[in-house]
């Protein structure tokens, strides 16, 4: 077994790296020399996760419940280490110097060895697991007393790390990309293989320990699993659309449906039903699990389309009421009444056995309309989403007329001879919409309010997303276009991931809350760390089926900006 202290030196050694190329070097020999067994949860943990994406399995520790863990392992008050987080700016550096000084400070004979015991990466899981498995009266205590266990059995340096990966947030710099490199380097299998075997298991620690225990031929033998949720496609803006069609010669031309993504895993009579980040909504949308059972005709399939709220006339309801529909745990059946729900299917993944990925849209597409039945009456509840293939400008204006005319956002336009790539933004999924812009942006700081909004967090401070070093980038502070009910309903999601700060003072947030914010224009600014400044920000919507990671990037920004110059 591999020890938590060698995993906790790597990660030290590679927050001192800059080049990507040696930071993948550390990686692959971490993974070189980890147990097959122990492959999928190290690939997880240097990644700064505890399980993987698809499991749905959520850690549940926040800030408090981990300065009050630390607290009880080291004898420091509460207060003592919220001062010191704000002082390093980093719960892990905290961490690190309070074990230092209770180290100092010990008296008996323990303290007189150089380091306590190694214990190994498996057993930090396990205390993770059983903490996120507490429920219930006694719950806080269990996850308490587990964490307390780890603190007290850990070198400094492992605390720090510890502490991190209880926030799931190591800030070494290693994503998805790193390691899929390092997969390839340590165990030899060529990069494109491990990309491909990521796309079909959305795991890369089933990816890891596949290469390691069986090699290439293995890995090829790796394809999409019901219940074992992939990345949807994504759709991206282009800043000449008619351009993109010419070069295409024909697309394919859907309706954009103003709904929330939502993937269909059935398998015989059974149906889960996935989110855009992945999560196990089914509990959520019974009505939807019905509709699926009674007019997809495949023994097993992977769907994917968008869930629109719809009025008694099927006409589609704001955006927000789809979310409260996912959001919902209980009176699920009297939500369901009050907010039906339309499935528009337009992609499907795997069918009775087949991974269908690598085949053209316009062959997915046929096997689609192959197996979902759907009267005129029905299509009020499951429909294919139409689509069109042209090449005609004119048509396709026509189409996105349609498309505003009936509520929906506007119009998808795709490569008929596209490969579908989970997670994958480009340009053979083109969206086009109405020109106000907006922008997907993470929350990573805020303000209380003044006034009569003085118990509610008042300002929001947003960032963008930077993909190559895995950090948010700020670029402005929202604080209009929100009602008195929106400001409550954030500040609750917002109260479990704040980082410090009183009332009335400024504070950190974990960035995990997406808002989508418009603005007039963006400029150039030494403000804020991207380097760029919104100009009139105002709040949208919140955006709960992103991922803070699908926010918009950096790169986004800073086209956006070039465009608004083209224009003066």
């Amino acid at each position: 077994m591999t020890s938590f202290r060698e995993f906790a030196e790597t990660c030290q050694a590679i927050e001192k790296i800059s080049s990507t190329i040696d930071t993948t070097n550390r990686v692959a020999d971490l993974l070189k020399k980890v147990d097959v067994e122990e492959l999928p949860t190290t690939t997880h943990f240097i990644m700064s996760k505890v399980f993987p994406v698809w499991s749905g399995k959520q850690l549940g520790i926040g800030t408090s419940l981990l300065y009050t863990s630390l607290s009880k392992a080291s004898g420091m008050p509460v207060k003592s280490i919220q001062t010191l987080v704000r002082t390093t700016g980093d719960i892990g550096d905290a961490a690190l110097l309070i074990l230092k000084e209770k180290k100092k400070n010990q008296v008996t004979f323990s303290s007189f060895l150089e380091e306590p015991p190694e214990f190994s990466i498996m057993e930090v899981y396990n205390r993770f697991k059983i903490a996120s498995e507490a429920s219930g009266k006694g719950s806080q205590e269990v996850k308490i007393r587990n964490l307390q266990y780890l603190f007290n059995s850990s070198t400094p340096r492992e605390a720090k790390y510890i502490a991190r990966l209880a926030l799931e947030e190591l800030r070494i710099g290693v994503g998805e990309g790193v390691v899929r490199d390092a997969i390839a380097k340590a165990f030899s299998v060529p990069a494109d293989v491990v990309e491909h075997a990521f796309m079909v298991t959305n795991d890369l620690g089933i990816v890891a320990a596949t290469s390691k225990e069986g090699g290439l031929e293995a890995l090829e033998r790796l394809g999409i699993e019901i219940n074992r949720p992939i990345k949807m496609m994504l759709s991206q803006i282009s800043p000449d659309i008619d351009a993109d069609i010419k070069e295409m010669k024909e697309a394919a031309v859907e309706w954009k449906f103003d709904g929330a993504r939502v993937q269909v895993h059935k398998d015989g009579n059974s149906v889960t039903l996935f989110s855009r980040k992945l999560e196990n909504v089914t509990d959520s949308l019974p009505d939807l699990v019905e509709i699926v059972r009674k007019h997809v005709k495949a023994e097993s399939a992977i769907l994917d389309g968008e869930a629109v709220a719809v009025d008694e006339d099927g006409k589609p309801r704001a955006f927000q009421e789809i979310l409260k529909r996912f959001r919902r745990k209980y009176n699920v059946e009297e939500k369901a009444l009050g907010i039906p729900i339309q499935l528009n299917l337009f992609d499907i993944m795997y069918l009775n056995g087949k991974t269908l990925i690598d085949l053209p849209l316009i062959e997915r597409r046929k096997l689609l309309e192959s197996c979902v039945e759907s009267s005129v009456e029905d299509s009020k509840a499951i429909c294919v989403d139409k689509q069109v293939i042209t090449g005609d400008l004119e048509v396709i204006e026509q189409i996105y007329r349609e498309a505003l005319e009936a509520g929906h956002e506007g119009l998808v336009i795709k490569n008929p001879n596209s490969i579908y790539s989970p997670g994958k933004r480009g340009k053979n999924w083109l969206k086009k919409k109405p020109l106000m812009e907006t922008l997907d942006l993470v929350v990573v700081g805020a303000e209380w309010g003044f006034g009569r909004r003085a118990n509610l967090i008042g300002s929001y401070t947003v960032a963008c997303y930077d993909p190559k070093t895995l950090r948010f980038l700020q670029v402005g502070k929202v604080g209009t276009g929100l009602t008195d009910e929106q400001l409550k309903e954030l500040t609750e999601m917002l109260s479990g991931l704040m980082e410090g700060g009183e009332a009335g003072g400024v504070f950190a947030i974990r960035p995990k809350i997406v808002l989508e914010i418009a603005f007039e224009e963006i400029q150039k600014s030494p403000n804020y760390n991207s380097g760029f400044a919104l100009r009139f920000p105002r709040f949208v919507r919140i955006r709960d089926d992103k991922a803070p990671e699908e926010a918009d990037t950096i790169q986004r920004i800073g086209k956006v900006y070039s465009q608004q110059l083209k224009r003066l």
